[in-house]
């Protein structure tokens, strides 16, 4: 259970913002990108903990975002792989945040509602365009040259696993249970995805891809095979390690996390996913309306895995840090005072400190002190009731309103947006005692983690392990090379613990329930009937 040593590398190319458009909501990542970052972490945790400690490596498994899916030509290898299009963004994986897909989403949902088929009945009744097959859809509509190179995609978490296995071919590509339970509209009750005349609805050009992709689908525990000589040469790991089947990252962090019934993880970044494990026996037969899933096995063997979440959290306060110093930066950086030297270190400094110091400035704000409110939809609703056309709100303000001020309006909107989720699991029929967090914010917010318990008014712990993903990820390729015979006594042996707890400041309780019942949800129903989408509650 002891941790020897942590790498972490950069994808460079998604560092440059290459094959991205913020402006149409393109976001796209190169295959090459992730294989160069394994190479160099591995390479990089072996010089810390010896070279020839590599021979010792029992299993290596992956957590990836997700849906991250790429079309693969039929030998399963990822477009952008290929010279012919090695600079297409549309041959390489499209980001969950990617939301060209839209029109694509909406026309899956209306041809569910219009044929009276029960494929959206596991993912809360409506599809996303943070999914796979809206992503795909779209790319084969709009991309002559890659539909005719293509005959399958394949996601993140299920590309590592294959690629360093060498089994790439689509039909035989070991598919995660997480992905495509939760995403592609996979289940056993249909045997594998929907039927292909509802696929050919969406986009004709779908057409065979469901013989492409296995009937049959992998929890996490199970292994996809040994890994490849090539590969166990190429990262300097012994020839007999195990790869463990894929899934998505907060899935694996939940587990990383020591999640248990009744307690809700929330992976913390960007956006957020909130992660459950619940008993068969209390679902049963019951399905949970607007959320992003629930699927037998796909967070820990034996559990219903249930997955909700926030389009944007952390991306709002970087969005809005950026926003105020923006101006600042380029005026300092274009100023005829001092050296270009100095002038660039100012301007670094800004971008690098504003976060920090908005964060210090709005957790000196009383909670009643401010008339400022906002509705955090700034990235589209993930949950509850997926629905990537509604925007975000600031409201409120007045000439004494200042940058601290909405900042911590939009921490109180990101709890606010939290406790909806929260509400709607309840009313559900799911019990919720706690939270766990996990991620950077959890870790090193102390504002946005009280204002949550605050808002939530339940505790919250604080997972010790900053990559919590990563170690849920080492716990399942620990059971999938038998090194421990169940997730559970992984988590038991592997668990780093919690550093903190959040308790809910019982002095604030009426305000935010009074801003949350007679402001936010108000306002979040305004917006929703303007974007013709249906009622928030």
């Amino acid at each position: 259970g002891a941790e020897l040593a942590v790498s972490i590398a950069p994808y460079q190319r998604w560092k440059q913002r290459l094959y991205c458009n913020p402006a149409t909501d393109q976001y796209r990542q190169h295959p090459q990108d992730y294989i160069d970052a394994l190479e160099e972490v591995i390479a990089n945790i072996l010089l810390t903990v010896g070279k020839n400690s590599g021979q010792n490596i029992a299993g290596i498994s992956f957590d990836t975002t997700g849906s991250t899916p790429c079309l693969v030509d039929q030998k399963g290898m990822p477009l952008a792989l290929t010279k012919e299009f090695e600079n297409d963004p549309d041959a390489m994986f499209v980001l969950w945040k990617d939301h060209t897909s839209i029109h694509e989403a909406n026309h899956i949902n209306t041809i569910a509602a219009q044929e009276n088929v029960p494929y959206l009945k596991h993912v809360g009744g409506i599809y996303s365009s943070e999914w796979v097959l809206a992503k795909v859809a779209h790319i084969l509509r709009i991309n002559d040259k890659v539909h005719q190179a293509s005959v399958a995609w394949i996601e993140h978490c299920d590309f590592m696993p294959a690629l360093l296995t060498g089994k790439l071919a689509p039909p035989s590509v070991r598919r995660s249970r997480c992905a495509a339970g939760h995403k592609a509209l996979w289940s056993s009750e249909w045997n594998g995805l929907p039927a292909e005349d509802f696929l050919t609805a969406i986009e004709p050009r779908l057409k065979n891809y469901r013989s492409q992709f296995s009937p049959k689908t992998y929890t996490s525990d199970r292994a996809v095979g040994v890994i490849s000589e090539e590969w166990a040469e190429r990262l300097g790991i012994s020839a007999s390690a195990v790869v463990g089947v894929g899934a998505f990252d907060c899935h694996m962090g939940a587990v990383g996390g020591e999640i248990q019934p009744k307690s809700l993880s929330r992976i913390i970044g960007t956006s957020t996913c909130d992660i459950m494990i619940v008993p068969k026996q209390t679902l049963a037969e019951k399905t949970i309306s607007g959320i992003c899933g629930q699927v037998d096995g796909s967070v820990m063997p034996g559990y219903i895995g249930v997955e909700a979440g926030q389009s944007a959290f952390g991306d709002i306060y970087a969005w809005f840090a950026e926003l105020v110093s923006a101006p600042a930066h380029n005026i300092i950086k274009a100023s005829a005072l001092g050296d270009v030297e100095l002038r660039e270190q100012m301007a670094q400094e800004i971008n690098h400190n504003m976060l920090l110091w908005l964060a210090d400035a709005a957790a000196k704000i009383s909670p009643k002190a401010s008339s400022v409110f906002a509705i955090d939809w700034m990235n589209g609703r993930r949950s509850p009731d997926a629905d990537q056309t509604v925007k975000g709100a600031i409201v409120g303000l007045s000439l004494s309103v200042d940058a601290a001020i909405i900042f911590r309006g939009l921490v109180e909107a990101t709890c606010f947006g939290s406790r909806a989720i929260i509400e709607r699991l309840q009313r559900e029929g799911v019990a919720i005692d706690n939270v766990i967090a996990l991620g950077g914010i959890a870790q090193k917010s102390p504002l946005v983690m009280q204002i949550m318990a605050d808002v939530l008014n339940m505790p919250i712990r604080i997972c010790r392990e900053e990559q919590a993903c990563a170690l849920g990820a080492a716990m399942f390729a620990s059971v999938a090379a038998g090194i421990h015979g169940t997730v559970e006594s992984a988590q038991s042996t592997m668990g780093r613990g919690f550093i903190k707890t959040y308790f809910p400041n019982q002095v604030y309780r009426d305000h935010y329930d009074n801003i949350y019942n007679n402001h936010y949800r108000p306002l979040a129903n305004l917006i929703s009937h303007q974007f013709k989408t249906e009622t928030y509650n």
